[in-house]
């Protein structure tokens, strides 16, 4: 095991908070390997960099010597996570979560070390669970202490009906702590009051609580809004590499050290002289291409990485497509269509709305090589290549 100290700097970099700090130095004065929980709904079937800001910290805990299980809840995505939804989730198919399972486990050893990772599926426990179980399971809370949920709480006040299944979703996720023995689980910011359930049904079982370490919810390419396939403002780990360098080599230079500390396996010391290098004059672009280099050779090889800014920078021929054309899949909520100016914003081929109509308006915009206008909409269920300008290519399903 590290010394105690290089160990602690290191897990809490880029950490939010972590409950309870005191707990976790004991935990690592006990110099065993810890049992590091982080679970996944398989509710997508592709990642992109914001969630790769856990699974980075698990990769932190593999190379400290601990023991990481990558959880993937297939029983609950059957129930639909509620965390930060004003209306009840629709659950997912048995077919839709083995599917995206498998995507998730393909990706996930893109950062972490499959010989030292136990992938869990929570329906191994749930699955063999009674009704008598589960209702013993929900009579240790009330729901005045659901009530206390952020989301739970404005749904109610607002009159927005709450499935009773939905309560189960963070009793269930804290009993996968139970049945996983974690000594540490890790979330996102959003995941607190799930993760600290974990905790309290730990010691209603006599265990050992676990520490509760949540991270960050990473700002998308926009600056504004957390990372999210659906706001197109994402950059996701199987793109081409020419799309991510394009991508991450466009940010505006206010995020580029939020996604050092957060996505770079650089040390704290080499990215502080990277800021004293721009203070000092260093162009940011020239820094953001060498986040961008490490980014792809993580996902997709050193040759990949030495050679993105050329794809990224080719022109093609008109009517041409490029060989590593992005798919990008838009789920509409409660609608039947989407104005195209949502839809190039959402697929991440402009930064905003504004530079969307502006791209219309020069008549940059097409759907399946034909000009559009701004009152082109299209529809849900439909599947078109949409270019914006000349370089800009995807291939766009409305789901």
């Amino acid at each position: 095991m590290s010394n105690l100290n290089e160990s602690l700097a290191l897990i809490k970099r880029g950490t939010h908070e972590i409950l309870v700090e005191e707990e976790l130095i004991k935990k690592l004065e006990e110099n065993r390997p810890l049992r590091i929980k982080a679970g996944f709904d398989p509710t997508a079937p592709d990642l992109h960099l914001g969630h790769t800001v856990l699974i980075n910290k698990l990769r932190q805990f593999q190379d400290l010597g601990h023991h990481v299980m990558f959880l993937i809840g297939d029983f609950t995505g059957r129930i639909g996570d509620p965390t930060g939804k004003n209306v009840t989730r629709k659950p997912l198919t048995e077919e839709q979560v083995i599917a995206n399972a498998q995507t998730y486990k393909e990706q996930v050893f893109k950062i972490l070390d499959p010989a030292r990772t136990q992938v869990m599926f929570n329906s191994e426990w749930m699955g063999k669970m009674s009704a008598a179980d589960l209702i013993g399971l929900a009579a240790q809370q009330t729901v005045a202490r659901m009530l206390e949920r952020d989301d739970f709480e404005k749904r109610y006040k607002g009159n927005q009906p709450i499935a009773i299944h939905e309560f189960l979703y963070p009793l269930v996720q804290g009993y996968d702590s139970v049945a996983m023995e974690a000594d540490i689980e890790l979330g996102g910011t959003d995941q607190k009051f799930n993760l600290l359930m974990g905790r309290e049904l730990q010691k209603g079982r006599g265990m050992t609580p676990q520490v509760v370490i949540t991270m960050p919810l990473l700002e998308g390419l926009d600056g504004v809004q957390k990372m999210s396939k659906s706001l197109g403002n994402y950059v996701g780990i199987d793109e081409a590499p020419g799309v991510m360098f394009n991508k991450l080599v466009s940010m505006p230079d206010s995020m580029m050290w939020r996604y050092f500390e957060l996505l770079s396996f650089r040390s704290m010391e080499e990215i502080n002289q990277l800021k004293k290098d721009v203070e000092q004059g260093a162009n940011p672009r020239d820094i953001k291409i060498l986040l961008a280099r490490e980014l792809i050779e993580r996902f997709h090889g050193e040759e990949a990485a030495a050679t993105a800014h050329k794809s990224a920078g080719n022109r093609l021929a008109e009517g041409e497509l490029p060989e590593d054309l992005p798919e990008v899949d838009l789920e509409l909520e409660g609608e039947d269509d989407l104005p195209i100016v949502a839809v190039i914003n959402r697929a991440g081929l402009t930064a905003n709305s504004a530079q969307a109509k502006d791209a219309i308006k020069r008549g940059a915009v097409k759907v399946d090589h034909e000009v559009v206008s701004e009152d082109c909409r299209l529809k849900k269920g439909s599947e078109q290549v949409i270019q914006v300008g000349k370089k800009k290519y995807a291939k766009v399903r409305l789901i």
